[in-house]
């Protein structure tokens, strides 16, 4: 402590303060000697909007493409939709508009839809043989006009059994998959039994019946070998149909004694039909 009682006057104090005055001074004139301003990077306006503008584009294509997906699919769906005939599948600009709904995705249970297929496909295959028997029967008339009488029966059985056996076996069958009608079974289990047998008569061939089978073909392919080879083809496809139809009755009735459906179902269900045919509803 200085004599005078004066702590300012103190060695060590005067040093302190004048070395905190220097640091300030030093300070002020680094910064204010200080030729380099400070910088704030801005982003330029013409490159954000573009970014904006090809964003906007990038999203506006990709609703148009999903609009366009939407769109398909409601025309799939309006082609298939449940209660819209869509067989058989006729061109748009054909008069004559389709008769039935077939679906076997959406109606046939899953594990009915491939046996209902392979029906579909005998049902097919059976209006082809027909169809080439008549072409089979034509070559033999031409060469044999002593055949004119199987070139007449064929034409009868292609206009006869080409619809009968859609109509008659092949969608009672397919109704009984749908529904698990007792009484459809039963009627397509009637029907197919004789369609069976006419395709055996068929395969057989007896001369003068219409039919190119075995026996037709045996007696032609001696005087006409090309003929008898076509008659010999269509014998084919009629024994391959015989045959099908054996192993898909076979299969029909092991489906139709898992589902429960019994002969008093049938009746019933004939019953009820039949009363609510008879008596129209109030």
């Amino acid at each position: 402590m200085s004599s005078s009682g004066n702590p300012f006057e103190d060695p060590s104090v005067t040093q302190a303060m004048s070395t905190t005055v220097t640091t300030v001074e030093d300070f002020s004139t680094e910064t204010s000697g200080s030729t380099t301003p400070a910088v704030i990077q801005t982003t330029d306006p013409q490159d954000a909007a573009a970014a904006v503008r090809s964003d906007l584009l990038r999203r506006q294509e990709e609703l148009e493409r999903k609009a366009a997906e939407l769109e398909k699919r409601e025309e799939e769906i309006n082609r298939t939709e449940p209660g819209v005939n869509n067989w058989p599948p006729l061109p748009a600009l054909c008069p004559i508009k389709p008769c039935f709904y077939q679906n076997f995705t959406e109606e046939i249970p899953p594990e009915n839809q491939r046996l209902c297929r392979m029906l579909y496909y005998l049902c097919m295959l059976n209006s082809v043989t027909l169809f080439l028997n008549v072409l089979a029967c034509l070559a033999l008339f031409t060469t044999a006009p002593s055949h004119g009488q199987d070139f007449g029966l064929s034409l009868v059985w292609l206009l006869l059994f080409t619809p009968c056996s859609f109509l008659c076996w092949y969608r009672p069958v397919y109704k009984a998959f749908r529904t698990d009608s007792s009484f459809s079974f039963f009627f397509f289990f009637f029907v197919f039994l004789a369609q069976t047998v006419i395709f055996v008569i068929q395969s057989v061939g007896i001369p003068g019946w219409g039919n190119s089978g075995w026996l037709m073909s045996f007696a032609v392919i001696g005087e006409n070998k090309v003929v008898g080879g076509i008659l010999i083809t269509v014998a084919i496809l009629f024994s391959l149909c015989s045959v099908l139809s054996i192993i898909l009755l076979k299969m029909v009735h092991s489906s139709y004694r898992r589902s429960g459906a019994t002969f008093v179902k049938a009746q019933q269900e004939f019953s009820q039909g039949v009363m609510a045919t008879a008596v129209p509803p109030s």
